[in-house]
């Protein structure tokens, strides 16, 4: 199957000794990484993510999982595996403990430290079950076996899953960088040992599925790193995600090379850093690492600044000074580092901080003019090399938009997998599998769940789209006083604008045919009694014709209409 099924029925009732893989999230979109596999009335959770907002999203900071399918559900959940500790995978972590603290979290140390910590901040207090490479974890009616993969984030691990419907293999965000940093690569050996086992279904990252060849070493930074170290004549600043263990390594390599300083900046970025060097996963020098608030202390050609906001978060460190809105302010010659790359979708808001640092004077250095990243997702290439050595059954490509999913299909077409044997669909699509064979069952509704500061769910897309009227056309507000008994309009009407016209009097004009209209409404004989809702409309008609023809804009409009009885 090459194409993305839709109007998917509802799944049927689950049969028994019948496996079921539903996602929540993660297909058709980059992040709420969230897959729920169930049997005989149990639940295993594989990661539980969140994805960050786009520009078309006003307001919110994080979209999660649609958890509403497993809410009522919460006691048969059996554990949450972690693949690894990025956001994507972990982030809504906290909101799910929130409704069942004890469920088990297994994962790696470097995972499970960074996902306490989120938890910490949440006030919730988990029960962790380590787990390394090679360990196998018996949750009854599953048995988890994992296994060491490469990744941007160390200590990422795939999971094997063996049931009585078959065997399940859910890689989590990998590549096959062959000359990684912490000498921990994916170990092939292993996924040939399953492969000779069986895979009756497998679960791919496919974020890469579009490139060609292979993901270059991330050893190839390091050399790129020093040679802009030694070129930068005043202060450095790197902007990388904050949980790029890695790569932050790399900059404090470069740093110490050149004789620098280095700053942690950003709450995250602190945080995560501190959790990495305290379990040997940072290997940081002494004397290395300043306060940010010494950073004066030392000359512009002394200090480099490692902060988050690669993606152009408008709250993050790189965003804010850029906006000229943060203690460090960005001055001529900078030299800034994006050494990341770009999510889908916040491309517009990545260029629009890069603009503004250019404008600033510093000199901006990111993927597109040096190579200052590499990913951390298998391309063609090495996802070649997974379907020849596992020869999986049936293929699911998850972790991606539909471009990357539907590329990915058909790498497994390529080496072999039948077409019937791909199973394309987006987040909310279920896939059951009974006696080694799988096939699509239906899917359910997965809708974004916003968290909007401390609310959760409660934002819809309608009021995004009311934020995006106000933000994009402006707002009119107006107030009208009739008088049912004399059917005449006798205060206003006043017209407020924000956003739509330099001045109020733009309005004038408009105003006697406001009232005309309303008027002329109230006096119709064939109406029957005008509710305040109809007038309320006649008013936002006859502004919204007007402003559309006038102006060429379609902004919020709320009309008020007051009813005034002369006898009172």
């Amino acid at each position: 199957m090459t194409q993305i099924p839709t109007n998917l029925p509802k799944p049927p009732k689950l049969k028994k000794d019948t496996l079921r893989v539903l996602t929540l999230g993660g297909l058709g979109e980059v992040g709420r990484n969230m897959t729920v596999y169930e049997l005989n009335g149990k639940l295993l959770v594989v990661d539980c993510g969140v994805l960050f907002p786009e520009e078309t999203q006003p307001g919110v900071d994080l979209i999660l999982p649609d958890l509403n399918h497993i809410l009522d559900r919460l006691d048969d959940i059996v554990a949450i595996v972690l693949t690894h500790g990025h956001e994507d995978h972990i982030g809504a972590v906290p909101y799910l403990l929130k409704r069942r603290p004890d469920i088990p979290l297994i994962g790696s140390q470097l995972t499970l430290a960074l996902v306490e910590a989120k938890l910490q901040e949440h006030r919730i207090r988990s029960t962790s079950i380590a787990v390394e490479a090679g360990d196998v974890e018996d949750l009854r009616p599953f048995e988890c076996e994992f296994v060491a993969v490469n990744h941007s984030i160390p200590d990422a691990l795939a999971v094997f899953i063996r049931t009585k419907a078959g065997k399940v293999l859910h890689t989590g965000d990998f590549k096959m960088d062959q000359l990684p940093l912490d000498g921990r690569i994916t170990d092939l050996r292993h996924f040939a040992r399953l492969g000779e086992e069986g895979v009756d279904l497998f679960l791919p990252d496919s974020t890469n599925a579009e490139v060609p060849g292979f993901t270059p070493t991330e050893k190839d930074i390091g050399p790129v790193l020093s040679d802009v170290f030694r070129d930068a004549p005043k202060r450095i600043i790197v902007a990388s995600f904050s949980s790029h263990v890695h790569r932050v390594q790399q900059v404090i390599d470069a740093a110490v090379e050149r004789g620098r300083k280095v700053a942690l900046c950003g709450r995250s970025m602190v945080r995560n850093m501190t959790i990495a060097e305290k379990l040997g996963y940072l290997q940081v020098p002494d004397n290395v690492l300043i306060d940010l608030k010494h950073v004066d202390n030392y000359r512009e050609d002394e200090v480099v600044l490692m902060c988050t906001g690669s993606q152009g978060e408008p709250m993050a460190a790189l965003s804010r000074m850029a906006s000229g809105d943060h203690r460090i302010q960005i001055e001529q010659d900078d030299t800034i580092v994006l050494a990341s790359s770009l999510i889908p979708g916040n491309e517009n808001s990545v260029y629009r901080v890069i603009n503004g640092l250019l404008k600033l004077g510093a000199n901006v250095i990111h993927k597109g003019n040096a190579k200052v990243h590499v990913s951390g997702h298998a391309a063609a290439g090495e996802l070649l090399y997974c379907y020849n050595i596992l020869e999986p059954n049936y293929v699911l490509p998850v972790h991606g938009e539909v471009r990357h999913l539907i590329a990915n299909g058909k790498l497994a077409m390529e080496t072999g997998v039948p077409e019937e044997n791909v199973l394309l669909g987006e987040s909310g699509v279920a896939v059951d599998m009974r006696n080694g064979e799988a096939r699509i069952s239906g899917a359910v509704d997965c809708g974004y769940v916003y968290v909007d500061g401390k609310s959760v769910g409660e934002i819809t897309d309608q009021d995004l789209k009311d934020r995006r009227t106000l933000g994009e056309e402006g707002f009119v507000s107006i107030v009208i006083v009739v008088d049912r008994k004399t059917k005449r309009v006798v205060a206003g009407p006043d017209i407020h604008a924000r956003g739509v016209a330099e001045e109020d009097s733009v309005f004038t004009p408009l105003i006697p045919k406001i009232t005309e209209a309303l008027e002329e409404a109230l006096n119709e004989k064939s109406s029957k009694r005008l509710s305040n809702h109809q007038m309320q409309q006649i008013v936002r008609r006859t502004i919204g014709q007007w402003i559309g023809r006038k102006l060429r804009r379609k902004p919020m409009i709320i009309p008020v209409v007051v009813e005034h009885n002369q006898e009172d």
